[in-house]
Parts: structure tokens; C-alpha cells; sequence
């Protein structure tokens, strides 16, 4: 939890502390970038303060390094391991940065993000983990540059400007959050999985240490299945052990009764030698509840299990924290329910939660494989077939009666028609409505609407050279998207909320290079989720926890806007706040207040969510706010005192 900041000076620029004054003026802009990393779970701080830059760690013991020692500063936040070993890493790898430059990335594994400030060569290293764990965000300008964990911390800093960006607003809309590289704000980026920012001599330079990488073994040299369950149950229970920290008896886990964390709990008790401790949150709603499954798995491992039912009035409790711990527009609405969860671990004296995150974009996990993979069978018919006696037959003019079946055909002709990534895009709230019915013209004129595909096209198609099977490129994807923008997230902030630290076995270094050399078979075979993962825990799991479809901890918002009215004023005086912002179009919102919710309450109420959150934000971030005043062309096309980090 909680994070680090810091800035490295501009060559000759006015930074450095060559006085009193100047060195007060350097620990009280350092202290004032610390101050939002800690504002929820005050979190201790260490800091360094030299005539070419500060860095400050934000973070609980074990998570917080700093080192300063001869022209060296090193600042990470995270438990990362060098050469295999959590000793004295920040030590560590200032020898190694001296020796290796940016090469001494590669050596790190496990969570982290890391700032490294060298007054020998004037330069400085900006860093994250292989799967984004602890993320990191910059901004250049004539001052220096500026770095940040957290977006609120980079605009506390005098020296940079807080633009909003109306794309990224834009983006939130159609992803339900800002995908990276980009922020929230015009001029700053976020550095994404792997990735490193080197910046020297003003000039930056950016590029990846690590990359996730498939070998697809062919048939004749794949290791056998109980060759490939040892190694996997060799490598889950040392993730778990590492994940488990110095005290594991004042860790817990997240337990949806799905079977990532079902599996997590099961592994906590083989390592400790203890019944862990197990957390779930329940909905009184139909469809809904999975607290049989989580009780189920609880029950099937031992573990000392701690449940609450998340109401409506919780929700409408949580909104205006949850808005604001966010240093940017995040729509999933899960975060609530796994705030709650964080907080009654933390009430129960629990400083560290494992979750699940990771499972389905590894090995298989995700209802959509199995549907993709359905759809992809379309093309591989002959095209005779298809277009001269499919098509025109389901296509043609109906004059009979209505022929169910051939409705479904139509449906599946229709998505399997377009190719991948665009079909992902299905269900998507804001294409359905189409932009110019949801958004304002003035805020359209501000924004190009084709880059939100473009973002998932382009990590889509950069992989298409490698000769990858369809699963392994959804999981790539996924892995980029779903994982490090939205789910770490999501999770990340929502036990920061609650003071607690989370962690994921499932991402450690090592088991991600295990299940980048499974066969894509043992990820999906036919319609069959991770066939793999499901066999070799068949002995740790209860049988109805590995047949069951995933769900998690969804949130009934759109069945409690019915039900609970507090709730749905709430909801609707945030969106009439809205109306006067610039952004969504005022019949919009009628519409969608007065018929679409009322049609299909699940559905929209995503889209009131994502509004109301979006409101939340807006008013929980003044300096947003501000910007947000001056107008939208005027923010699209002006960047004063921030230059391209990419230049």
C-alpha cells in the first residue's frame, strides 16, 4: 500500500538545496508529494533530499526502502527480491545500477515500483514490476522530472500542472478506467508492466527490461501432466510462502469461493501448518450470492472464515472515500464489496490479504475464451459455405413466423463476422448507446473516439507476428488490460481504503513464466476453461468449486437503485451534477434515468454507475475540478508548463 514520489532536477535548474532556504523549500515540496501516499492508511515515510533531487517511500515495514550514499539515492516501494534475495535490496541494487545501468532491472522479480537518482552521472531510473503491481507514473518539464505512485502525488508538487485530460474521460467511458499509458491529466504517463523511464541529460528514454513471452511446445516435446502438476504445486506454494511475509499469522485471503482463492486458501494451510484466515462478502440478492461456494471452500480447507453481507446503505456509505482514494476514474463497481472485505480483515487484525487476481489471465479463466473460441470456428468453415447458402439464408427477408433458432445463427453470424479484437467489444455500454447519443458535441470536438480501439488493437496486433494461438493472445491482452489497469487496481486501492496490504500469489515472477509454457490446450480445450489448472488442484479443491462458473464479487447496484431509495437519490442527484460538466449530454441522462434502467436494471445501472462515479471523482479532486472549469477545447490543445514525457 501507499507508494513513493520524488523528482529529479533539470541540469542547472533552481532544485538543487544550495541553501537554507532552498533546502527547506525542497523538504517541504518532497513532504507535500509524501502527504496524499499516506492520507488513508498513514503509512510511515522515509525520505532523501539531495542537491539534485528528493525520493520518498510511503509504506509499512518490508514495503518501504531508501538508500542514500555517495551521489546515490534509491527509493523503492514493494517486496521485490534482488538475485533471489529480499535482503538490503535498495543497497544492493545501487551497486548494481553503478555496474549494470538499466540492465539491473532484469535481476528484480516480485512487486515493486523503484526510483534511482544518480549524481555521477546526472541521470535517473524510474521503474515497475513484470505485471504492474505498484504502478508509477511521470510528468517532464523545464524544472525536471517528477514521478509518482500516485497521480494526487505528482500534482502536489508546485512544478506541475494538473490539466485533465478530456481522451482519458472519454476512455473511462468505454473501459470503465484509463487504460496506461496514459493518466487522467494531459502530460503525465504511467509507466506500464515491465517497463523503465532512464532520463539523462534531459533526454528520456524508455523501454521494457521484460516482456511476457509464450513458447508454445509442440505435441511431441510437452512434459507430461504429472510432470507439469509437480512443478506447478512446487511453484503455488512458494508464491504463497513469499506472498506470507515475516508474519503470516497476521495475513488472510480473499475468498470469493471462485477457484483461484479457493486454491490460495487450501496452499496457506500446507504452508503454515495453521487454518488460514478467510474473508467473503455476500449480497442479498438473486444471482448474486456466492457465499455457499465461499463457505464451501472455507469449510474444505479449514480456514477461520469471517463473512459480511455488503447492503445498499454500504454502498452508499463507501462512494465518496472509494471516489476519492482513486487518483483517477475507475468505474468497476467490485471495488466496494472488496473494501469491505479489506476492512473486516483489517478489524480483525489482519495487515495482509492474498488475493486470487492473476488465475483466469494465466491459465484460462475467463467465460469469453470459450466464447471467442466459438466464434473463431465460424471462420474456419469455407467460404462457399458461408456466404453462398448460411448467410442468405438467415439474412434474407423473414416473411414466416419467428424462427428462434435461426435468431441465434443470425447473433453468432453477426459477431463471428468481425474479427478479433473488435468483437470483444460486444456488450460494450458506450458503443451500444453510440458516443453521439451519450456525449456532449462540444466534448466530441475534444476527443478522437477511435483511439479507444486503437489501444486494444495495437497490443492486439503487435503480437500477431509470433505465430500465437488465439488463447495465449487473449490472455496476453488481458493480462495488459483486465489485470494491471483494472483488477490490481481495483484491489490495490480498495485494502489501501482499509489499511490493508494486498498481495498475489498467482503473479509471482515465476509462476507467470510457468504458465507461458503451457500447451494452449491445457488453458482451453474446446470450451473448456483451463483444463490444466482444474486437474492438477482436483485433489485440493471441493469437486463443485472446480465444475462451478466464475463470478466473484459483483455488485447488485443497478436491482438497488430499485429497492433502495437513499440510494438511487444519491445516485440521480450525482448525475443531475453532471448535466452542467460538459461531458454527457442532459437527455441523455433522462433517458437513461427514466427508461433504459428501468428495461434492463443490471445492465444500466453499469452506465449510472460509471456516471456517478465519474461525478464522485470529479468532486473529490479539486485540482481536476479546476481544470475542468476552464473548458474542454481549451485543455485539449494547451499543456503549460508539462511537456510530452514521450518527446
Amino acid at each position: 500500500m501507499s507508494g513513493l514520489c520524488g523528482w529529479l532536477a533539470a541540469a542547472g535548474g533552481a532544485a538543487g538545496p544550495a541553501t537554507a532556504d532552498a533546502d527547506g523549500a525542497a523538504s517541504t515540496a518532497l513532504a507535500g508529494m509524501a502527504a496524499p501516499l499516506s492520507r488513508f492508511d498513514n503509512a510511515p515515510q522515509a525520505a532523501s533530499i539531495s542537491e539534485m533531487g528528493g525520493v520518498a517511500v510511503a509504506a509499512i515495514d518490508g514495503s518501504r526502502h531508501v538508500y542514500q550514499q555517495d551521489g546515490l539515492q534509491v527509493a523503492i516501494w514493494g517486496r521485490p527480491m534482488l538475485d533471489g534475495s529480499a535482503d538490503d535490496v535498495a543497497c544492493r541494487l545501487a551497486s548494481l545500477w553503478l555496474s549494470r545501468g538499466v540492465g539491473a532491472c532484469a535481476n528484480l522479480s516480485g512487486p515493486f515500483s523503484l526510483a534511482i537518482l544518480d549524481a555521477f552521472s546526472g541521470s535517473a531510473l524510474l521503474a515497475v514490476d513484470r505485471a504492474g503491481m505498484h504502478p508509477l507514473s511521470y510528468a517532464g518539464n523545464a524544472q525536471g522530472l517528477f514521478f509518482a505512485s500516485s497521480l494526487d502525488a505528482l500534482l502536489a508538487h508546485p512544478s506541475v500542472r494538473g490539466a485533465l485530460d478530456p481522451q482519458a474521460l472519454y476512455h473511462y467511458l468505454y473501459f470503465h478506467m484509463v487504460p496506461g499509458p496514459a493518466t487522467a491529466y494531459l502530460g503525465q504517463q504511467r509507466l506500464l508492466p515491465g517497463e523503465y523511464l532512464h532520463v539523462r541529460g534531459g533526454k528520456q528514454c524508455k523501454g521494457s527490461y521484460w516482456q511476457l513471452a509464450f513458447h508454445e511446445p509442440a505435441a511431441r516435446t510437452r512434459a507430461s501432466f504429472a510432470s507439469n502438476k509437480q512443478e506447478f504445486l512446487r511453484l503455488l506454494r512458494q508464491a504463497v510462502e513469499s506472498s506470507l511475509g515475516n508474519d503470516s499469522a497476521s495475513t488472510g485471503a480473499f475468498l470469493s469461493g471462485g477457484t483461484d482463492s479457493s486454491t490460495l486458501a487450501a496452499i496457506m494451510v500446507q504452508v503454515t501448518g495453521r487454518p488460514a484466515r478467510t474473508y467473503s462478502i455476500g449480497f442479498d440478492a438473486p444471482g448474486y450470492d456466492e457465499m455457499a461456494y465461499a463457505r464451501l471452500a472455507a469449510s474444505h480447507a479449514g480456514s477461520i472464515h469471517h463473512e459480511r453481507y455488503v447492503t445498499p446503505a454500504d454502498v452508499l456509505a463507501a462512494i465518496p472515500a472509494m471516489a476519492a482514494i482513486f487518483d483517477q476514474p475507475f468505474g468497476n463497481a467490485s471495488a466496494i464489496p472488496a473494501y469491505y472485505c479489506a476492512q473486516m480483515a483489517r478489524d480483525d487484525g489482519v495487515i495482509r490479504l492474498l488475493g486470487g487476481d492473476g488465475g483466469d489471465e494465466l491459465f484460462g479463466g475467463n467465460e469469453r475464451y470459450a466464447h471467442q473460441a466459438l466464434l473463431s470456428q465460424y471462420e474456419r468453415l469455407p467460404v462457399m459455405l458461408r456466404q453462398a447458402i448460411l448467410e442468405p439464408l438467415l439474412f434474407r427477408e423473414r416473411t414466416s413466423q419467428p424462427w428462434r433458432l435461426g435468431d441465434k445463427a443470425r447473433r453468432y453470424i453477426e459477431q463471428a463476422s468481425l474479427p478479433l479484437p473488435a468483437r470483444l467489444d460486444g456488450y460494450n455500454l458506450l458503443l451500444r448507446h453510440g458516443y453521439r447519443t451519450v456525449l456532449e458535441a462540444g466534448f466530441i470536438d475534444t476527443i478522437d473516439p477511435g483511439m479507444a480501439p486503437g489501444c486494444v488493437n495495437g497490443a492486439y496486433w503487435e503480437r500477431q507476428g509470433q505465430g500465437l494461438s488465439q488463447i495465449n493472445e487473449l490472455l496476453a491482452l488481458d493480462m495488459r488490460f483486465t489485470l494491471a489497469d483494472n483488477d490490481l487496481f481495483k484491489v490495490r486501492k480498495a485494502c489501501e481504503l482499509a489499511g490493508v496490504e494486498a498481495a498475489f500469489p498467482f503473479l509471482h515472477d515465476a509462476m507467470v513464466a510457468f504458465a507461458s509454457r503451457l500447451a494452449p490446450r491445457d488453458k482451453l480445450d474446446g470450451r473448456r476453461l483451463r483444463p490444466f489448472f482444474k486437474r492438477a488442484l482436483a485433489e485440493i479443491l471441493p469437486p463443485a468449486i472446480v465444475r462451478k462458473q466464475k463470478h466473484g464479487f459483483g455488485l447488485p447496484f443497478g436491482l438497488w437503485l430499485h429497492s433502495h431509495r437513499p440510494l438511487r437519490d444519491f445516485a440521480f442527484d450525482n448525475l443531475a451534477q453532471l448535466r452542467g460538466r460538459g461531458i454527457v449530454r442532459p437527455a441523455f441522462i433522462d433517458d437513461l434515468q427514466c427508461r433504459l434502467l428501468a428495461e434492463h436494471p443490471a445492465y444500466h445501472g453499469t452506465m449510472v454507475w460509471l456516471l456517478l462515479m465519474l461525478e464522485q471523482w470529479l468532486s473529490q479532486h479539486p485540482g481536476a475540478l479546476g481544470a475542468l472549469a476552464g473548458g474542454f477545447a481549451a485543455n485539449a490543445t494547451e499543456t503549460p508548463g508539462v511537456l510530452d514525457p514521450t518527446a
